[in-house]
């Protein structure tokens, strides 16, 4: 049955441009918008930015241009990339449009109306970086920020703050009773453990900045010398851009997943359901949360720590979906992976040159070379009974893997058969065939003719651009969306002369 389903990236903050961890989290959520739309569902993607707080302002000033101006280049450079990568998003909202600070104004004055927002005093360990305060917990032996490497701020000031305390204990109920909430499991243990510590320290959500000391935000509807503090109005664009308010809003909320790294989980996890509790806004569906790119010495790759790669140049060099291979499936969705241009080469081309880029290159080389096809009327292949029980074991595994957003094992269950069809070509040798017994050369090659169609149409997914070519090239059209028998397979009767080479080994550049 078709389903609704929304899937988001983060609100992506502007104090610098794209890099490979913009490009990971939205790659995964595109990859998964694809599958979703290929198995029939009504998908939203979205993704956006976040325009307000400190750090823009002061990267405005360090740019010599006016905030306004330095929001509208670096929002545009966040559009230019994901056209660039070829990313499917339904919509990119930014947070200093109308139709968001609308949203924001009716959603804290509702709030406020119930009583849930106060006027209150504070001093705390502020953290610019991360735009919040910190707890002794989060800083390093050196009293740093762990992420920044920044010591905080000391800052006393009069704030509005939520009433975020009355919604914990609601909130923990909820996850108690579906862990599914947050995932992987890991993640689902530490927001309880944040829970139980914050309902430990009795401490409201400040939810504000005066004006004398940020002008750039959106104003307080019920006091204009404050402006919202960024993450009480950067987590509502997800409501805004799915159209809090009209009819449609439901349907489409229903089926909600943010997907984030693991450094804002806080955020994500603990402040926005106890704001979506507090607005009487149903829950989001799945919060999924993945682990870092590391560098040199292992360091997390970020903006603030400068080592980040630039996605457009690893596109440029590989192409979008040998980059989105790599990101898809070297990372073990929720850990940590490594980057380096000796893993991502290693990966390439064993998987994509040696594995697929093999087997479908000779096959169809022999297919042009014996004169065999493709040929649909051919008969199936002694081998398609093998064939045939590891597309059940594929189909199986593959939905399961991506519903549960294991993008790397999703890949691998489909190159397991990859292995097998090439398993099959030095067993059977159709070179020799095409000496002895041509007809039953025919009728391997169309097999795995078959059979590659089967894998390309499973790979649409993370390579949508080089099997979109040969799938184009072969005219092909199956009775399934993602086909587990051989002879739900259609393709074309023609005469191969040239085809689009799928991928070559690359090497480690200089």
């Amino acid at each position: 049955m078709k389903k609704s389903v929304m899937i988001t990236t983060p609100a992506y903050y502007v104090n610098a441009r794209p890099h490979i961890g913009h490009a990971y989290t939205t790659i995964a959520c595109d990859t998964w918008a694809r599958y979703q739309r290929l198995t029939g569902n009504d998908v939203f993607f979205l993704t956006g930015t976040d325009e307000h707080g400190d750090k823009i302002v002061k990267a405005a000033a360090e740019q010599g241009k006016s905030v306004e101006e330095y929001c509208d280049e670096i929002a545009g450079e966040f559009k230019s990339v994901w056209q660039s990568l070829g990313i499917s998003c339904d919509d990119m909202i930014r947070t200093t449009e109308v139709r968001h600070k609308k949203v924001v104004t009716e959603i804290l004055q509702k709030i406020y109306d119930a009583g849930d927002i106060y006027a209150g005093e504070y001093t705390g360990k502020y953290c610019f970086g991360c735009e919040r305060y910190l707890t002794d917990k989060e800083l390093n032996g050196k009293g740093e920020c762990e992420v920044h490497l920044k010591v905080p701020e000391v800052i006393s000031e009069k704030n509005y703050f939520f009433k975020m305390q009355k919604y914990l204990p609601i909130w923990k109920e909820m996850l108690l009773k579906n862990s599914s909430l947050v995932q992987p499991e890991g993640y689902y243990k530490e927001v309880l453990g944040t829970i139980d510590e914050l309902v430990k320290n009795g401490e409201d959500l400040s939810i504000s900045r005066p004006k004398k000391r940020l002008k750039w935000g959106i104003e307080i509807p019920f006091d204009k010398d404050y402006v919202t503090y960024v993450w009480f109005d950067a987590l509502i664009n997800y409501v805004s851009a799915a159209g809090y308010g009209a009819s449609s809003f439901g349907v489409r909320w229903s089926g909600a997943h943010h997907m984030i790294a693991k450094d804002i989980l806080k955020p994500h996890g603990v402040y926005w359901p106890t704001m979506l509790l507090a607005a009487q806004i149903p829950m989001y569906k799945r919060l999924i949360v993945h682990g870092y790119w590391l560098g040199f010495q292992d360091q997390k790759m970020s903006k603030s720590l400068g080592n980040a790669k630039d996605p457009l140049e690893l596109s440029a060099w590989l192409g979008n979906d040998a980059l989105r291979f790599f990101l898809m499936r070297e990372m073990n969705f929720g850990g940590d992976a490594r980057f380096s241009e000796e893993i991502m080469v290693n990966r390439l081309n064993a998987n994509l040159a040696n594995d697929l880029g093999n087997l479908v290159q000779r096959t169809l080389s022999m297919l042009k070379k014996y004169e065999c096809g493709p040929a649909p009327s051919a008969k199936l292949h002694q081998s398609g009974d093998t064939i045939h029980a590891a597309l059940k074991t594929l189909k199986k595994d593959y939905h399961q893997r991506f519903e549960s957003f294991e993008f790397h094992n999703a890949i691998e269950s489909v190159f397991v058969l990859i292995r097998l069809l090439n398993k099959i070509v030095d067993e059977y040798k159709p070179w020799q065939l095409a000496k002895e017994n041509l007809p039953e050369c025919v009728s391997l090659l169309n097999t795995l003719l078959r059979a590659i169609v089967i894998v390309l149409l499973y790979l649409r997914p993370v390579l949508p651009e080089k099997t979109a070519d040969l799938l184009s090239l072969l005219k092909v059209k199956s009775d399934e969306e993602f086909p587990d028998t051989l002879t739900a397979v259609h393709f074309a009767e023609a005469k191969l002369d040239t085809w689009p080479m799928l991928f070559q080994r690359i090497e480690i550049k200089e």
